[in-house]
């Protein structure tokens, strides 16, 4: 029938055991979390007792930022950020839990009136589909109920109409995505659907913030096939290496790994379970225009390569194209490259396409100019001692 009435055994085990977990605290979904204390004074306790995660995204978010969070729980995550986007920012929690959000929406006046501004908002949605709103949907099928094959096709082409006309998130309307211990619960046939749904949301130069539970092993079929395994955050584990191939498979760029539980959260049949954070940028917008800019990595490393397979020798000027040049400057790789802009410069629409087919070093007369002849001379008692002109 529906998305909103067949769900595969893990989808159906995660919505009853977080339905519970909504109504009474249960243990063994969470790992043990410490956050700011002056973050929490304000959230009531309920929500406190009821939330479930694994790690703490909100040290990568900004004031005046809109911050989306993926499977939002009872909302503690959102009231957390709500303080640290402030009252010029704006947060969206979205979840696809009843109880869940039940739970979130009943508090957001009280924590409004603590705070002295209202930035939260809960949705009714898949985060794997975060065009659907589940709530508009929910009005369309008590309108027509699906009763027949016939009006279940009618309701896939509602379905489209409802993400085209009234999307749940819009496209390029996020600065941060959030998430904390959910992705994981996602089918393995909806995780390429996704990442590419985190990264269409995201602005040009936004950023995912997720915290989750890899395995350093393949899980096998048959513990992922155990519901408890999986709606407990265990067997639905990405294997840590895959999980930052996901986002880099996405479009992300800038794919770090902020923070690593060392000791594991969990050991299952010789498998470890353990807490990341990851951090991933979405590109910045712009053509790859050759500008006779090059850039100088600054080490320690002999040489790196970034995602697109350029490749920066340390010390040596590296020829990049203008939206390389210009993404370089920002994070995660601000400090990393020294920047080398052409001593006269080469208007965009005047610059041809930048060949990245291959690294190659941009030689300095490319940036000075071949005819460039200047000779200058030193300043009298240069670097004296009462002198400052070398450094």
């Amino acid at each position: 029938m529906s998305d909103l009435t067949v769900v595969s055994l893990p989808e159906l085990a995660v919505q009853q055991r977080y339905s519970a977990a909504a109504q009474a605290r249960e243990e063994s979904l969470c790992c043990p979390l410490e956050y700011p204390a002056e973050l929490l004074q304000i959230i009531p306790q309920e929500i406190l007792e009821r939330d479930y995660g694994c790690g703490d995204p909100t040290s990568h978010i900004h004031p005046g930022e809109t911050v989306l969070d993926l499977g939002a729980g009872g909302g503690k995550l959102c009231y957390i950020t709500a303080q640290v986007v402030g009252p010029e920012g704006r947060v969206i929690g979205v979840d696809c839990n009843r109880e869940m959000l039940a739970l979130a929406r009943k508090y957001r006046e009280q924590v409004a009136n603590t705070l002295g501004y209202a930035n939260v908002d809960f949705r009714y949605g898949l985060i794997q589909d975060l065009s659907l709103d589940l709530d508009r949907l929910a009005q369309e099928l008590a309108a027509r109920p699906v009763q027949d094959p016939s009006a279940w096709l009618e309701l896939r082409q509602v379905e489209d109409r409802l993400r085209r006309e009234h999307p749940l998130i819009a496209s390029d309307s996020v600065d941060c995505v959030v998430s904390n211990c959910v992705l994981n619960l996602v089918r393995q046939q909806d995780r390429q659907q996704l990442f590419r749904e985190i990264f269409r949301v995201l602005r040009n130069g936004g950023r995912a913030a997720i915290s989750d539970i890899v395995a350093d092993e393949d899980v096998p079929t048959h513990l992922q096939d155990d519901a408890e395994l999986w709606s407990g955050c265990i067997s639905g584990a990405f294997r840590e290496d895959r999980f930052l191939e996901a986002f880099g498979e996405a479009g992300f760029h800038g794919i770090e790994i902020t923070k690593r539980q060392a000791e594991p959260w969990r050991t299952v049949a010789g498998i470890e379970f353990r807490s990341v954070t990851v951090v991933a940028y979405k590109g910045t917008a712009g053509p790859e225009l050759d500008r006779k800019q090059a850039v100088i990595y600054r080490g320690p490393f002999a040489q790196v390569q970034d995602d697109q397979g350029q490749v920066y020798r340390r010390g040596e000027r590296m020829a990049v194209g203008d939206a390389t040049f210009q993404r370089l400057q920002q994070a995660p790789y601000a400090g990393l490259f020294e920047r080398i802009a052409p001593r006269v410069d080469v208007p965009a629409d005047q610059a041809r396409p930048f060949d990245g087919s291959q690294s190659r070093i941009r030689t300095p007369r490319e940036t000075k100019g071949a005819g460039f002849s200047l000779t200058t001379l030193a300043p009298e008692a240069c670097c004296g001692p009462d002198s400052s002109c070398c450094g």
